[in-house]
């Protein structure tokens, strides 16, 4: 049951017919991991603790610089220098102290990667890094736990939804069978806020829509955005039956 506070909270989500109080009780049970607290991860997790997902797990393990704040909108001035996900922790608490937030100070390795996604309903892949997008979409694999992926660089983002409890479903290796590490990104290419803050507020709204059963529209696609033209293009992701992660499955 939701008690007063969270009736007046969330009254606005209450009044919609494909959430109503169900849909938002299914948010306050709904436990969510996200790794990378950077331009994706800041708005996703904003909007997703606003929504009250029940249990937010943040995974980061870097500081606060001048440079992120550009578009990394959880952090400000006064916060540079400190953990990224300490600060977005007592932020995303202040937004709604109705929910728990628990964060990881560290870069989780393989086996603690394991034992989180015990404990998790979905995945948010908000990494900017191959090597990190691989392992996590091999250990969503392995657990049968959805993921939902997001980049971003220069004007241009990638959204991806993989519901690895589906025996069916292809994963980020059958697109990206290459594990070796991406020559572009933000530091070296540049980055335009506003295109992350689409992405990350886009990985947040397909996370409210599975929990409350909606379906989704990136389900086992690609979307690529445009960040000049605002157009969006979409590709089917085939399962690969030769795929080293998922194809024996």
């Amino acid at each position: 049951m939701l008690n007063d506070a969270e009736l007046l909270r969330y009254s606005r989500h209450l009044l919609l017919e494909d959430v109503g109080e169900t849909g938002q009780l299914a948010l306050k049970n709904a436990k969510v991991l996200i790794i990378g607290m950077g331009g994706l991860g800041s708005p996703a997790s904003l909007y997703l603790a606003a929504a009250g997902i029940g249990h937010l797990v943040l995974s980061d393990f870097d500081s606060i610089e001048v440079s992120n704040l550009q578009r990394q909108i959880t952090y400000q001035s006064d916060d540079v220098g400190d953990s990224k996900v300490e600060v977005t922790k007592r932020k995303l608490q202040q937004i709604n102290p109705e929910i728990k937030v628990r964060s990881i100070n560290k870069s989780m390795q393989a086996d603690q990667l394991t034992m989180e996604l015990t404990m998790a309903d979905l995945v948010l892949d908000c990494t900017d890094n191959m090597q990190s997008r691989q392992l996590i979409n091999k250990a969503c694999v392995d657990a049968k736990v959805p993921l939902i992926v997001g980049a971003a660089i220069r004007f241009e983002g990638q959204l991806m939804f993989f519901d690895h409890s589906e025996a069916d479903s292809p994963c980020y290796h059958c697109l990206f069978p290459s594990s070796e590490e991406q020559t572009l990104n933000c530091s070296n290419s540049g980055i335009i806020g506003p295109v992350v803050g689409t992405i990350g507020t886009l990985q947040a709204l397909e996370v409210i829509k599975y929990f409350v059963g909606l379906p989704s529209g990136i389900k086992n696609k690609l979307k690529l955005f445009d960040g000049k033209t605002l157009d969006w293009q979409t590709f089917v992701i085939n399962k690969d039956p030769t795929c080293k992660v998922c194809g024996h499955l």
